[in-house]
């Protein structure tokens, strides 16, 4: 779907108008209009994210398991924990780091503390895609500079909110 769509009307906003003609002005349109939001500016993100990643040869993906990686202690983590750190099923992290090896940009080896397993290690050459990656999507300003600080803080906070009644993690506060 093209980003730029210049529709004459909000369609999600109409979407909303016609949920509450059909529905009821008591029915769900205002969770439902800012769910169908958030995920039409996610599609809108993951298009930019993976448009500037794949400048560097990376998907946003990769790229997020490549910063999952650099941000280890010593550059290396088990696949388990990449899935676990990374929020997806065990297969696409296996996935994602098998890409990433294919590129020269993971090494596998195998894990010391479990045999079937194996250990993702980023490579020198990965590192670097990940930083020019990085350097891209700052000065981007990862596709939300529409939005001011305390906007992008605020939104944040709120969409944390969902993400703590979704058991994400646990909320120390």
């Amino acid at each position: 779907m093209p980003k730029d769509l210049r529709l004459p009307f909000d369609p999600i906003a109409r979407a909303g108008e016609l949920w509450r003609a059909r529905w009821g002005e008591g029915s769900r349109s205002g969770p439902m209009v800012t769910a169908t939001s958030i995920m039409r500016v996610q599609q809108l993100l993951i298009t930019e994210f993976d448009a500037i990643a794949g400048r560097h040869g990376l998907t946003f993906a990769r790229y997020e398991a490549l910063v999952l990686l650099a941000f280890s202690r010593e550059g290396r983590l088990s696949m388990g924990r990449i899935g676990e750190r990374l929020m997806v099923h065990p297969t696409s992290a296996t996935n994602i780091v098998q890409r990433l090896v294919a590129q020269g940009f993971v090494e596998r080896v195998p894990n010391p503390q479990d045999r079937r397993g194996a250990i993702a290690v980023i490579t020198d050459t990965g590192r670097a895609a990940m930083e020019a990656t990085t350097a891209d999507l700052e000065a981007a300003d990862f596709g939300l500079g529409m939005l001011t600080a305390q906007q992008q803080e605020d939104v944040f906070s709120l969409l944390r909110g969902v993400r703590v009644a979704a058991g994400d993690f646990v909320d120390p506060a």
